[in-house]
């Protein structure tokens, strides 16, 4: 739902995949998961994945590169910082929904929806 809600105003596309095991760098396996679910293929590069290795309460959020390089590295610490702060309180949804309304609402201002807008990706969260 917080996803739906976060695209409401952007053509942007928002994922979270939560997966139980992650071996190796956090980061590269969201990079593995990113490319699975297809998510450099949007019009606009404007994907971003929220990625949570569960068994470890590790994360890491991965931008396309229309995205990035509207963004920056700033923008990436400050959801990373954000996520970061409510999964130390174990308020591991509450830093999902946090994170998920931010990207949405930067994702607003630099991909606007436009009224032809088509949802590319699924909302659902994915796992494996």
């Amino acid at each position: 739902q917080a996803i739906a809600l976060a695209e409401i105003k952007t053509s942007g596309e928002i994922r979270v995949h939560v997966q139980r095991h992650c071996f190796g760098s956090v980061v590269k396996c969201a990079q593995k998961v990113f490319s699975r679910l297809r998510m450099c293929q949007t019009k606009e590069k404007n994907g971003v994945l929220i990625f949570v290795a569960v068994g470890r309460k590790e994360f890491a959020v991965i931008g396309d590169s229309g995205i990035h390089a509207r963004v920056g590295e700033n923008f990436w610490k400050e959801i990373c910082d954000k996520i970061s702060f409510y999964f130390k309180k174990d308020e591991f949804e509450a830093g999902i929904i946090e994170g998920v309304k931010i990207i949405g609402e930067r994702l607003g201002t630099h991909f606007p929806r436009k009224a032809d807008d088509v949802n590319e990706l699924s909302n659902e969260i994915s796992g494996g």
